[in-house]
């Protein structure tokens, strides 16, 4: 029933083995685990044992028809190589995949492994429907050797390893290249001032007449880069990391910005601040920079025929951290937790896995891998992507926490103040006294 050990060549030559699991517990003794409270929900859930003898693993995550078939394609490849499971697999697009995770869980039908993201890591750690993989990290059955130490540290909650990163990601600043070049205008560099920014986006604006950069002020990713700056953070303990003050200063750097002309109007900005990313300004025509993150690239790329450049955001770029993109969480309650962890191991660590899911959820987070993937990657923006990030890499900082409870809540305040000072409803002290209240209330919600 346990998978089996398996070698696999690894891109230097030695023998990658899927460690050993480690025997599963009487049933007895896990149905004792699992019965401690979660979600809300029944305590033995998560895959059975399939009919003809095999154990069933149930795993759901979110993303697009190219997403569904890697994954698929990769499972499928664990189970050739563990011929004794299978897996039930349910995917979605990203709209209304958390209301149906919460759904699953608290109706006592939650899948063994699940995808999830740092908007609700936070919550189902609190909730105790995320199993702790630290004790299988210790015990080697979980590799992280080779995962960048903050990376790894940004899946901790309140010191229990409650998702494994997917893939790693950090914000990028995506501008038009060709529309500078053919403009004789400089382009952009990491390093520059928040003001140093601002002021080579207006001169993008007058050089062309397509506004320098979007405005940022409700994009909670530069806000929070911002705050990393000025020796703050977006959260701290269980409370914001900031003051209304802060977000004064960081409005009304922006409303110097509109009223110089370095950003579109309010129209194109909330324009900006709601489509996704086949939308952005910068892909559009309507802004010359747009505020992503890195991975992104190559979708931006499909949607433009002009040539697009990447850095990071303005000021230190020590700032920035290694982000995990996205999850691999495994159920509390799972009656095959053993192998759910073996699995988001393979899929991490297996050298044909990982260079069969690329780059879909991100830089691979095991560093060897992640260098064999780079240089067996043909798309020119993903290529791009990868040399930018591994470059940033050099001089990120630690990772902050993990977004606490109503993360997301806060994430929707924010724009909302924004925009209010964005279209003059409100100066930028009345905007941040605004965000500050809805954001406290949020996070105690």
């Amino acid at each position: 029933m346990h998978p089996a050990t398996h070698p696999t060549s690894a891109p230097d030559g030695r023998t990658y083995r899927t460690p050993l699991l480690r025997r599963r517990l009487l049933r007895g003794l896990l149905a004792a685990v699992v019965a401690l409270p979660l979600v809300g929900a029944a305590a033995a859930c998560g895959g059975d044992d399939a009919a003809d003898g095999k154990t069933k693993i149930s795993i759901f995550w979110w993303g697009g028809d190219a997403r569904n078939a890697l994954t698929v394609q990769a499972l499928d490849l664990y189970t050739k190589k563990n011929p004794d499971v299978v897996f039930e697999t349910t995917w979605q697009a990203n709209q209304g995949y958390f209301d149906k995770l919460a759904t699953l869980t608290a109706g006592g039908n939650p899948p063994d492994i699940f995808q999830i993201d740092d908007n609700y890591l936070t919550e189902y750690a609190a909730r105790n429907a995320t199993l702790d993989l630290k004790k299988y990290q210790d015990a080697g059955d979980l590799d992280t050797t080779k995962f960048p130490p903050s990376l790894l540290q940004y899946g901790v909650v309140d010191g229990k390893l409650a998702g494994l990163a997917a893939g790693e990601n950090t914000q990028g600043l995506v501008y038009n290249k060709t529309l500078l070049t053919k403009n004789g205008l400089p382009e952009p560099t990491t390093g520059m001032s928040w003001e140093e920014h601002i002021a080579w986006a207006e001169q993008v604006s007058k050089k062309t007449g397509v506004p320098g950069t979007q405005d940022p002020s409700a994009d909670y990713k530069a806000f929070w880069v911002w705050l990393r700056q000025q020796g703050k953070d977006l959260y701290s303990g269980s409370d914001l990391g900031f003051t209304a003050e802060d977000v004064t200063k960081w409005f009304e750097l922006w409303k110097g910005a509109r009223d110089s002309g370095a950003t579109p109007t309010p129209d194109v900005i909330h324009e900006g601040n709601a489509t996704d990313i086949t939308k952005q300004l910068v892909v559009t025509g309507k802004s010359a920079t747009s505020w992503v993150w890195v991975n992104q690239m190559p979708e931006l790329k499909k949607n433009t025929a002009d040539e697009l450049g990447v850095i990071a955001y303005p000021g230190d770029p020590s700032a920035q951290w290694a982000r995990a993109s996205m999850y691999w969480s495994v159920f509390r309650g799972s009656k095959n937790a053993d192998i759910a962890v073996d699995v988001i191991n393979f899929l991490v660590n297996d050298p044909e896995a990982v260079k069969l899911l690329g780059t879909d959820r991100g830089l691979p987070s095991n560093l060897d891998l992640r260098r064999v993937v780079s240089d067996d990657t043909t798309d020119p923006a993903m290529k791009q992507s990868i040399e930018v990030e591994t470059k940033l890499a050099e001089t990120f900082g630690a990772a902050p926490q993990v977004p606490i409870k109503g993360h997301s809540k806060v994430r929707a305040e924010l724009t909302k103040a924004a925009e209010n000072a964005q279209y003059g409803r409100a100066t930028p002290a009345e905007a941040a006294a605004q965000f500050v209240a809805a954001g406290k209330a949020a996070i105690a919600s």
